[in-house]
């Protein structure tokens, strides 16, 4: 904080002088459960959080056991390391070494059953006695299949040892002890649980590791997760304050214990307690920085290694490559058995039948014609090459084997390569997935699961960025019971209000324009109204309600700077943007404070507190403290959260407000909007000091601190007064709501699973049409082992009675929402079978708040218990998992990156492309390889009846 910052805060009575106060920015995490997970010893992959002898208590709720923790000595990684040699930072994404790639490759590749048929029958060709063809030309069209298949598998691999080498030997600098406390380069995978790394300004984090310090004075960094959770919104981390005020870099260290829980795949939560200098201090998913992140807007930020290498989240969450195969090969090594045993079968009734003849014909062997048994070119008389009518009989089972290998042709597989090349370039050289947005193609990345894709059942689908662009805009709002549409009246230019404001001389513009209304904008510039200050508060509210961090960047206009505001929610975005462009700008932010310019004039809010979003209260709020020396909640919410806080017993205008509001907000979502709810009171000076005494309290609790957290933001959130509504369009990409209906006309079930609140997952799901009005709602969110069985078994009964009419909707759709909090008691349980039970049962499955492996886990669900085929679509790194566990992966090539492309069997730029890519080239590939397959089978079938 500046010094003018200082003296306001003394001037302040609202504000007190507190040292651990000072950052005031603290979240209600709705943390999801888990448990830790033991890595020692190879055990069964899990796509749920916990397993299920897990304890049953979210790790919120409850302190860290010696037995469950990890000990972590800040920068004395000996230490740390002597007792237990915790896992180095190096990664391993390759699937082959020098030593394993021809064993392994080998192997995988002669899975195809054929294969070990062909090598039988090359064998048998270099015995002298049955060599029908040549000893060489027996072997080679078996060794140029696998050669050429080794060759591409060698390939692909030594590109991953190519990403692998180039991740571990990224550097960083870490401090080191042994030379005067200094930071050194050092290499991603010399890294060490308890090495003290500092992390610059658009680095990627090394490792997990718990945030020391930041270079912002409060212990603020911005971290963009796009590699981890698919969202590109800046998150915001913490230092604990006690070792931000320390001079770390000058080796102001002191003796810092962590301990924390055991290394597991919640990215979502964690728990620790770090004792130092003698003070315990509770750290949770706040403190914390996974590997893969980036630092954004921070110039630098300095923490301590606590998971390394393959315990940490990102690692745990990446199930590996798997080896894909074609269904349709599947099934052809089933034929083949069978044609082997029709093969056998012709063999041995043509060596019984020479047998015969031999015995028949036994006395006229010696001179008969074309078998002579006797050799008369010598000066004695030998028999020629005969071995008695037993091994005759043998030998000649064996010659009919090679005569009749026919049968099954190694020419078949040659040919079906060649076919799904043709297969490829048809695919790729399509129009109708071409996508003029990136002038990019369709990209056919592996080729031998084409046929696939015409036998699709399942399709999992990510949201953001996949059925979405990722692009929230700003629609309409309801403000003191008056619908203000956008539609109705708007700027003669089009709508487009260019708001701006003069900063030292340059003009600062937000980045993006909103439609504005004319009518509010003019309400918005009023001051001596009633009207016009209800407007102002409303704005104000959006301005300064949420996590937004806004960022200055240049554009083509020397004199004129951009805002670009960016945060955890593109909610919160497009809430900015509009207040931006009804001239409530939001131009900088701090923990402490921010500084809104509001038509032209800049005031400066104290942040006192903030309660942030989660599940449970489905709102937010903050408290500031206002340049009159007041103090005002501001909070914003789901209507069904809202409602229900406001003062509608001794506020009369409330009462007023209600009703329209209520019938606006119907409408909005009607349309497919997202709505929010704004609501605000005055606090008093004891309702104040009583929030901050509590809230200091429950912020310092070992045990129960989310819990308590949430019960001091309830108690503060009441006796609100209602300022308005707003209406958020969730941009939907061109052709969704068509192409999921076409793909559910043509008998595909179309599956969410998503990172996103259960609203947001929701609203999306009805503006897609893969929800309706009409469907029959069930939604399970539990955050217990019990409760999740008692949702369950309900929901099974509701299914029942749906099914059968009971409720008096025959044949009614039904609709499953479930969180990633429940699914962490569901997946790898015996629950997995009642999940899998209801999911069947409905027309459509939404899953929210789920972490990467538990989309993969979704995916196995089917894949156990069905012979159906699934289909996974994403586009950032949060889609790999899934996306390598179904039969057939398609990765968007979006804005989150290219790792869900990299880990595809297949790409493209826009979801409804999956219509004529499943429709029409899935059919056509299908049939023409079956088609194929059955003339190759009844051709040679003909060929060795005739030499039969």
């Amino acid at each position: 904080m500046d010094p003018n910052s200082i003296s306001e805060i003394n001037e302040n009575p609202y504000i007190t002088k507190n040292p651990s106060s000072q950052r005031s920015i603290s979240s209600v995490q709705s943390i999801q459960t888990t448990s830790s997970t033991e890595l020692g010893g190879p055990k069964p992959l899990r796509y749920g959080s916990v397993g299920p002898d897990s304890m049953r208590l979210s790790t919120s709720y409850r302190d860290i056991n010696e037995e469950e923790a990890r000990l972590v000595y800040v920068n004395d990684p000996h230490r740390t390391n002597s007792s237990f040699q915790f896992a180095g930072n190096s990664i391993k994404t390759s699937k082959y070494s020098i030593l394993t790639f021809l064993p392994r490759n080998l192997f995988e590749q002669f899975r195809r059953i054929a294969y070990l048929y062909f090598l039988v029958i090359a064998i048998l060709n270099q015995l002298p006695q049955l060599a029908v063809f040549g000893r060489g030309a027996s072997i080679l069209p078996l060794a140029f299949v696998l050669l050429v298949t080794a060759v591409k598998d060698l390939y692909e691999d030594y590109r991953r040892h190519r990403s692998d080498k180039i991740e571990n030997n990224h550097l960083s600098m870490v401090l080191s002890s042994e030379s005067s406390n200094n930071f050194q380069s050092k290499k991603w995978k010399h890294i060490r649980v308890g090495d003290i790394i500092k992390v610059s300004e658009n680095e990627s984090i090394p490792c997990d590791m718990v945030l020391l310090s930041t270079s912002d004075p409060t212990g603020v960094a911005y971290i963009q997760t796009t590699n981890l959770d698919g969202e590109s919104n800046l998150k915001t981390r913490y230092a604990k304050q006690e070792t931000q005020t320390r001079n770390l870099e000058n080796g102001d260290i002191g003796v810092i214990v962590i301990k924390c829980e055991k290394p597991n795949r919640n990215i979502y939560g964690f728990q620790a307690n770090m004792d130092f200098e003698g003070k315990r201090v509770s750290l949770g998913p706040s403190n914390i920085v996974l590997r893969g992140c980036e630092l954004r807007n921070t110039k630098s930020a300095i923490g301590v290694a606590v998971y390394t290498g393959k315990e940490t989240k990102a690692m745990l969450n990446n199930s590996g490559a798997p080896s894909k195969r074609s269904r349709l090969e599947t099934r052809m090594n089933r034929e083949i058995i069978y044609l082997s045993i029709f093969l056998v079968t012709l063999c041995t009734v043509v060596c019984i039948s020479h047998g015969v003849w031999l015995i028949k014909h036994k006395d006229e062997l010696d001179l008969i014609q074309f078998y002579r048994k006797k050799d008369y070119s010598g000066s004695e008389v030998e028999n020629y090459e005969y071995y008695g009518w037993g091994m005759e009989i043998f030998f000649v089972f064996l010659m009919s084997v090679i005569v009749f290998q026919v049968m099954i042709p190694i020419s078949l597989y040659i040919s079906m390569e060649l076919v799904r090349v043709g297969q490829a370039y048809f695919m790729i050289q399509d129009d109708r997935m071409f996508d003029e947005a990136t002038n990019s193609r369709f990209q056919c990345r592996a080729l031998n699961i084409n046929e696939d894709l015409g036998q699709i059942k399942y399709v999992f689908s990510d949201k953001t960025g996949t059925l979405t662009e990722n692009k929230m805009e700003f629609q309409c709002a309801s403000i003191g019971g008056v619908d203000y549409d956008n539609g109705k009246a708007s700027c003669e230019d089009g709508g487009i209000e260019y708001s701006s404001v003069q900063v030292d001389g340059v003009t600062l513009r937000p980045k993006m324009s909103v439609k504005v209304d004319i009518e509010l904008l003019n309400l918005s510039k009023t001051k001596d109204t009633d009207e016009g200050k209800h407007v102002r508060d409303f704005f104000l509210a959006l301005a300064t309600c949420n996590t937004i961090v806004p960022l200055t960047i240049e554009s083509s206009d020397p004199a004129v700077k951009l805002i670009e505001y960016q945060g955890e929610s593109p909610d919160e975005q497009a809430l900015v943007y509009a207040a931006a462009s009804y001239g409530f700008m939001l131009i900088e932010r701090t923990s402490g404070h921010i500084v809104v310019d509001i038509q032209g004039e800049r005031q400066r809010f104290n942040v006192l507190g903030m309660h942030e979003f989660d599940s449970d209260r489905k709102r937010m709020s903050v408290i500031l403290g206002l340049p009159d020396n007041t103090v005002k909640l501001y909070v914003k919410g789901a209507d069904t959260s809202m409602f229900n806080v406001l003062n509608n017993s001794s506020n009369t205008t409330n009462k007023n407000l209600t009703k329209p509001t209520q019938a606006h907000l119907h409408s909005y979502s009607s349309k497919g909007l997202r709505t929010l709810v704004i609501a605000a009171r005055e606090l008093t000076l004891s309702e104040f000091q009583h929030w901050q005494s509590s809230y200091e309290s429950a912020n310092n609790a070992l045990m129960g601190r989310s819990n308590l957290l949430r019960k001091i933001a309830i108690s503060i959130e009441n006796n609100l007064g209602l300022l308005g509504a707003s209406g958020i369009e969730d941009k939907l990409q061109e052709g969704v709501p068509e192409a999921i209906e076409s793909l559910r006309t043509a008998g595909i079930k179309v599956w969410v699973l998503t990172g996103d609140k259960q609203e947001t997952a929701v609203s999306i799901g009805y503006s897609s049409k893969l929800l309706t009005n009409e469907m029959t709602r069930i939604v399970i969110n539990n955050n217990s082992k019990d409760s999740c069985k008692r949702s369950l078994e309900d929901a099974l009964g509701v299914c029942k009675k749906v099914k059968n009419g009971v409720s008096g909707t025959i044949n009614s759709q039904l609709a499953l929402i479930i969180d990633g909090s429940s699914l962490v008691y569901v997946l790898d349980t015996e629950l997995e079978e009642q999940l899998f039970e209801l999911a069947s049962k409905c027309d459509v499955v939404l899953c929210c708040r789920v972490a990467p492996l538990q989309k993969a886990g979704i995916v196995a669900l089917i894949k156990k218990r069905t012979d159906d085929m699934t289909l996974a679509i994403g586009d950032g790194a949060n889609d790999v998992s899934m996306i390598q566990r179904a039969d057939v992966g398609i990765g968007i090539s979006g804005q989150e990156g290219r790792q869900a492309v990299m880990a595809s069997d297949f790409a493209m730029g826009q979801f409804r492309f999956l219509v004529p890519l499943l429709l029409v080239h899935g059919h056509w590939n299908y049939q023409r390889m079956s088609y194929m397959i059955l003339y190759n089978f009844y051709r040679n079938a003909v060929f060795v009846l005739i030499l039969f």
